[in-house]
Formats: C-alpha cells, structure tokens, sequence
C-alpha cells in the first residue's frame, strides 16, 4: 500500500515496485490510507508524512493508527522531513518499521532492500533521522532539570517578553524573575557568553525541543 500525495512520485514509485514484482495499490492521502488498508490489510505500508488537508503530518499519524489496529504492520516512512512530535512514538511500537529521507536514498537496490527489511520485520531508520530525534530527547531530558516556574519563565522569554513583563506576567518581583533567569542559563548548561546571546541560546534550546 502506497500512500503518496505527489502524482509524480506515486507514479513513480508505483513503476517502480511493480517492476521489481510487487503488487502496488496507491492512494493520495492518508484518509485513502486508512480506508483501504481497511478493505484489504496490505504486507506493507510506504507512506509520506506531509499530506492533504493541512500538509503537517497526516501521513504519520495515519501509520500510528495503523500500527495500533494492526500490530506488526510494516509501515516505511518515505518523507522530506524529520517530524518529531510522532515519529520517536512510531519507532517505539516495535519491529517492521523505517524512516527513510526521500533526498538520501542513494538508488532504487537501496530503498527495495530497506522494504523487504522492514516488511520483514526489520527496523531501517535513515542516520539524519535518528541523530535529529536523539536530539530533540537530550535536549527535553535538559529543560525537565528545570522548575516548573523556571519553565514557565522561559517559554515567555521565548515569546520575547522582557524581565520586566514576565514579572508583571507572572505577579512576582523583578529581582525573583532574574533569579528564575540565571537559573535557567546555569541548569542549560549555556557556554559562557554575554547575558543577551545566552537568554538567546536559552530560548532556541526551548524551541528545538
């Protein structure tokens, strides 16, 4: 089962799979998916992630869906994008799943070898994905060392607000928000540098993850 957005890739990679002997039903989005992987439980899903309607992360949440009506079910993320917020999850559902990046599969052999692995309950998961995902965990496993007034202080610096807003914000004093602050650059382990470039740091450091 095929679910692929761009008429051009589909086409493609459907010439593709059935080519090399596979039976190939292709959809548009990931509504189409779900349908019919409903009608018929397919040996394995390639699916993108960015779909119709909104282009966030359809695809995705589809393969979740899937994976919980059909453990087991070998499903390949084939995208553009590293999409966080599922795709550590989707890993965690166990065996039969891959992640590849569309612009790093070197050759056709390649991307067949990772179907049959993953149809064959194997785990491919492109290096780039799984460097950016570690990523994202280390840098949450960082802002759980702060308190949770810390965080409340810094998810308003990240909005751009001043100590003397976030105080007002928050009802408590100047001198207890600049408290709040050093507190956040010393537990994010921040490189030494002025004040400013590091409360910037500190905010990017809170927005990757």
């Amino acid at each position: 089962m095929l679910a692929e957005d761009s008429a051009l890739l589909r086409e493609g990679l459907t010439h593709i799979l059935t080519h090399f002997g596979h039976s190939v039903r292709a959809v548009a989005d990931a509504a189409e998916l779900l349908a019919a992987v409903a009608q018929e439980t397919p040996d394995a899903v390639i699916t993108d992630i960015r779909m119709p309607p909104d282009f966030r992360d359809e695809g995705l949440r589809a393969a979740l869906r899937l994976r919980r009506l059909h453990p087991g079910l070998p499903v390949l993320i084939l995208s553009q994008y590293v999409e966080h917020t599922n795709a550590a999850e989707l890993v965690e559902t166990g065996p039969g799943i891959g992640y590849l990046l569309k612009d790093r599969v070197g050759d056709v052999t390649e991307f067949l070898a990772a179907l049959d692995q993953v149809a064959a309950q194997g785990t491919v998961i492109d290096p780039d994905v799984v460097r950016r995902l570690l990523t994202r965990r280390r840098l949450r496993t960082t802002l759980e060392r702060l308190t949770p007034r810390e965080r409340d202080v810094l998810a308003l610096m990240a909005e751009g607000r001043s100590n003397t807003a976030i105080s007002r914000r928050l009802a408590i004093s100047d001198a207890a928000v600049a408290k709040h602050v050093n507190g956040i650059l010393t537990k994010l382990d921040l490189p030494p540098a002025p004040d400013d470039h590091r409360r910037v740091l500190a905010v990017l450091t809170y927005l990757r993850a």
